[in-house]
């Protein structure tokens, strides 16, 4: 199920042991990674002051970009579950006064993504 879900593009979890090592340069003082995902290239990570997100571009993945959004620039999100018929969960993510979310991730159901909700809302509220 693994592999079916990175081709769907679905994150699983990623220790923070890892993200911090590998990102590690990304971080400010005082900051530390609590929570991270990983999709098929592509990694999101929330820090104790923003949410991090790597997005690895073109065919050899050399170029990468980093999106910075402090949790005070979230103005709203929504977490829509997996039903019965469903493979994933989806979390979208609306910055400031966007009409459409400016991200949007798909968990797999090894996610808890009750556990994903809180900790964002307790983030952004």
């Amino acid at each position: 199920m693994g592999l079916f879900n990175k081709i769907l593009g679905n994150a699983s979890e990623v220790s923070v042991e890892m993200l911090t090592q590998k990102y590690g340069r990304l971080l400010m003082d005082n900051e530390e990674i609590e929570l991270g995902f990983k999709l098929i290239r592509d990694t999101f990570m929330f820090t104790n002051k923003r949410l991090i997100l790597v997005d690895v571009q073109g065919i050899t993945g050399s170029k990468v970009e980093y999106k910075s959004i402090p949790y005070k620039s979230i103005s709203r999100f929504s977490l829509e579950t997996a039903g019965s018929f469903d493979l994933d969960a989806e979390l979208k993510i609306w910055i400031s006064s966007e009409s459409i979310p400016s991200v949007s991730k798909r968990f797999n159901k090894s996610i808890d993504v009750y556990e994903v909700q809180k900790f964002l809302s307790t983030k952004v509220m």
